[in-house]
Order: structure tokens, then C-alpha cells, then sequence
């Protein structure tokens, strides 16, 4: 066996490691097998006669990769999500093997690739090296272009983000989290007395531009219109999920594990008084998004 045929029998030995480095990278299984082809291109390029740690070698190139393709990459909404709301049409991102593509979001979690979403690309390698395949900082730091103090702060930056922080207290949260499962339950179902119940009289909806038709109507007033909207939405609504957002409950929509938006909620007593609809890339960047636990 010549250098070649050895070096790439080792790389189809790592493939699907990489695989999930990437997948936890990008949070989509297309673009995970790009980087991973490309990074088999510039492995097959460079060689491998003087590594003496293969995988690490593989798993830093895979990572710088994968920290380009963030960088440059475009908020892509061409797959319509075909919701029947008044004057809404919600889009989706293109995922070419759905699902499989589910599968991998649940064995990684679909609320963790949610709020790696929100991250800067820097911070989401900086976490995904360290806190999942225990990189030490020392080869972060030049894939990111710091000193290793510094790409430690970017993983503990992303780790607060993940864990939450200045969340509500813990009857405040109960209560709200009763709301919003209830919400979605009646979402769900279609169920219109259900949803009545737990909105407000004067609810409003808002959805962020980029997440609508433009010359599309952004907002629902009154909760017969928010409810007709939620109900003709039930077939969408098994991608809504609970997540802490900014410290109190809220909801996550992603779509075969891609964050499409994050619903940011205002409630009072036991109904919902606001909803905002977040889709905007630079908008959910300033928005803190946590797994719920429980």
C-alpha cells in the first residue's frame, strides 16, 4: 500500500467522526459533507507523511473548513413552509436529506444546534472543539485566530449562552412554561377554543421582514385573527419547541435542525399578551437562546 492508499484508508476510517464535527459546525448534513469533501481535497493535496497525531491533524482542517463556510455563509429561505396564516408565508432552509438530516439533529439535540445557531462562528467552533471532541485550547487558538486565553473566553462565552443565564425565577418560569406548552398543544391540533384560551384578547403577533413575502403584512392583531393564523399553522407547528429566550420562555422553530426563528414571548397572568416572530440573522445573533431543561 503507496502514501496515498494509506492516507486515504485513514480519512475513510474518520469519516463519520468528521461528519459530526461538521454536522455540529454548520447543523446541516449538506453542508457537513461539503466540508468533509473538502476537506478530504486539501488533506489529499498536503499529505500526511510528518503528522504524528492523524485525527487531530483531520479534525483542525475539517474545523477550518467549517469556520469558512460560517463565515461567508447566507441566510437561505427558499423552501416555503406553505403556512395558510392571514398574508403570511414562512419559508424554511433547503435540506436535501430531511430525514436523516432529523435523525442526526436528535442524537445531537435539537435545542443545542438551536442555540449554537445564535453564536458567532468563532464562539461556535470554540465550543463544539472544546465542550464536545475536548480540543485543547492551544490548537483552537490559531484555527480562530487568538491566544488561547482568548478562544477559551469564546467557549465560555458560548457555554454561558447554552446553559442560560438571568433566567426567571423558578414559579415565574413554571407558570409561563404551562402557557406556552399549552400553545403549542393547541397549535398543534388546530384546536381554536384551546388557543382562545390561553391568548390574550389583545394579542399581537409580529414577524421579522425576512421571514415573510415583502409587501406581506407583518403583524396580527386580536386573538381570533393570532389564533386562525396558529391553527391554519398546525402542520408546522411539530417544528416549535421550548427554549428559554433572554431568560424567560419562549419557542424555537427549526426545521429538520436548522433555526429558522426563535419566538420571543410576553405573557401576563395565564395568556400570552405578545409574540414576536425573530428570523433575522443579525437580530437572533442579539437574542440569548438556552436548552430548557425538564
Amino acid at each position: 500500500m503507496n502514501e496515498d492508499e494509506w492516507l486515504a484508508e485513514r480519512f475513510e476510517a474518520e469519516r463519520n467522526r468528521l461528519r459530526g464535527v461538521a454536522f455540529r459546525m454548520l447543523g446541516s448534513l449538506n453542508e457537513a459533507d461539503d466540508a468533509v469533501q473538502e476537506s478530504w481535497l486539501r488533506v489529499s493535496r498536503a499529505g500526511a507523511s510528518d503528522v504524528e497525531n492523524l485525527g487531530g491533524w483531520l479534525t483542525t482542517i475539517v474545523a477550518r473548513v467549517c469556520l469558512n463556510m460560517l463565515r461567508s455563509r447566507k441566510s437561505r429561505r427558499e423552501e416555503s413552509l406553505d403556512a395558510q396564516s392571514p398574508g403570511f408565508a414562512f419559508v424554511d432552509a433547503e435540506a436535501s436529506d430531511p430525514e436523516h438530516e432529523a435523525v442526526l439533529a436528535d442524537s445531537v439535540g435539537l435545542a443545542l444546534l438551536v442555540v449554537l445557531e445564535t453564536l458567532s462562528p468563532a464562539e461556535r467552533l470554540a465550543f463544539v472543539l472544546h465542550d464536545t471532541f475536548a480540543v485543547p485550547f492551544d490548537e483552537i487558538a490559531p484555527i480562530v485566530g487568538r491566544t488561547p486565553a482568548a478562544a477559551r473566553q469564546l467557549a465560555s462565552r458560548a457555554r454561558r449562552r447554552v446553559r442560560g443565564s438571568a433566567v426567571l425565577p423558578g414559579r415565574d418560569l413554571a407558570r409561563q412554561r404551562k402557557v406556552v406548552e399549552a400553545f403549542i398543544a393547541a397549535s398543534r391540533s388546530g384546536d381554536m377554543e384551546a388557543l382562545l384560551a390561553v391568548l390574550d384578547p389583545d394579542v399581537v403577533l409580529r414577524v421579522d421582514a425576512t421571514a415573510v413575502p415583502q409587501g406581506s403584512p407583518r403583524d396580527l392583531h386580536g386573538a381570533a385573527n393570532v389564533a386562525r393564523g396558529a391553527s391554519a399553522f398546525s402542520a408546522r407547528a411539530r417544528f416549535v419547541q421550548l427554549a428559554l429566550v433572554n431568560g424567560a420562555v419562549g419557542v424555537v422553530m427549526a426545521p429538520r435542525g436548522r433555526l429558522f426563528g426563535v419566538g420571543v414571548l410576553t405573557i401576563r397572568g395565564d395568556r400570552i399578551l405578545e409574540m414576536e416572530l425573530v428570523a433575522d440573522p443579525e437580530r437572533l445573533r442579539g437574542i440569548e437562546v438556552a436548552v430548557l431543561e425538564g
